[in-house]
């Protein structure tokens, strides 16, 4: 059993302190202050979880519970973060589980959460595969999305990035959208860069993330899963920069700190960002370092 002595006392879990502490460190990695909703809808997600997770006022429900924590984890929130680590760290609840435990205290760690911190030594090496909760939902077709498939060989395809995405830490949806975009589907496409295969990978990207055989369908996603997942990191979960940086390269949104003006580019973004549906991906900081463009990236887009 892991001492007692390192987790947070409920009231500053629940106080202004922690509130204070949250804006602080999302401040602190974004460059910038974050919104006065985001920061109430985390503090308001981690408290009913608490309230779940002990029964103060409502049925005890550690199932609840963990899923809450865990909807603040996949927003960034270090301290769902640590409490959903702390619940598999000692079996509070759910079956325990130290790789479980670790991955969720590593998130927190990384993002300064001193409790975090002195509790990964306790739990051992993270789990390398992004856990199930932590996956972004493929949503509800409306009938009228382009991506359902439409012929045997759309059928194989989407059922191959559904097998493969969750090992990425990608989410199926956007993986298609990405190989509707590239080649609609076409595990023989060529372009005339030479981009090849079901995700347009060219052979500097392929050499990259070690594909052998860019029209083998497995390696090509792979290829450009390992990719996506990461641009994912590289810009901190924002879609249109990742889209832009599929399509133009991440050296040229760091060079325009954004969207590049280009009108290819400009229209794949927007063509992404209406099939994924949403503007933000979950992703794995540990993946690599953030851009070091971002903070003025963001200050542009809220100019």
């Amino acid at each position: 059993m892991i001492p007692a002595c390192f987790r947070c006392p409920a009231l500053v879990r629940q106080g202004s302190l922690l509130l204070c502490g949250l804006l602080s460190m999302a401040a602190f990695a974004a460059g910038e202050a974050p919104r006065e909703a985001d920061a109430e809808r985390l503090l308001a997600l981690r408290k009913e979880a608490l309230a779940h997770e002990h029964g103060e006022g409502v049925a005890k429900d550690p199932a609840r519970a963990a899923k809450l924590y865990c909807d603040g984890a996949r927003a960034g929130d270090p301290e769902a973060q640590f409490s959903l680590g702390w619940m598999y760290a000692n079996g509070r609840g759910l079956e325990r589980n130290d790789a479980l435990a670790a991955y969720f205290f590593d998130l927190a760690a990384k993002q300064g959460h001193a409790q975090s911190q002195k509790m990964k030594r306790f739990v051992g090496d993270p789990t390398s595969e992004v856990p199930e909760c932590m996956r972004p939902a493929l949503p509800v077709d409306d009938g009228q999305d382009v991506i359902v498939p439409s012929s045997e060989t759309q059928r194989q395809v989407v059922g191959l990035v559904n097998q493969l995405a969750p090992e990425y830490g990608v989410s199926p949806r956007l993986a298609l959208a990405v190989i509707r975009a590239e080649s609609n589907f076409n595990p023989a496409a060529l372009s005339n860069k030479n981009a090849q295969g079901l995700m347009q990978l060219i052979p500097d990207t392929s050499a990259r993330f070690n594909v052998k055989k860019p029209f083998d369908p497995e390696q090509n996603l792979r290829g450009g899963l390992a990719y996506l997942r990461w641009l994912l990191a590289y810009f901190e979960g924002d879609v249109s920069l990742v889209a832009a940086a599929y399509n133009a390269g991440e050296g040229a949104v760091n060079r325009y700190r954004g969207v590049p003006p280009y009108a290819e580019t400009r229209g794949y973004v927007k063509r992404i960002i209406g099939l994924f549906k949403r503007d933000d991906h979950p992703y794995d900081s540990r993946v690599t370092t953030p851009s070091p463009e971002l903070p003025r990236i963001r200050l542009t887009k809220g100019s």
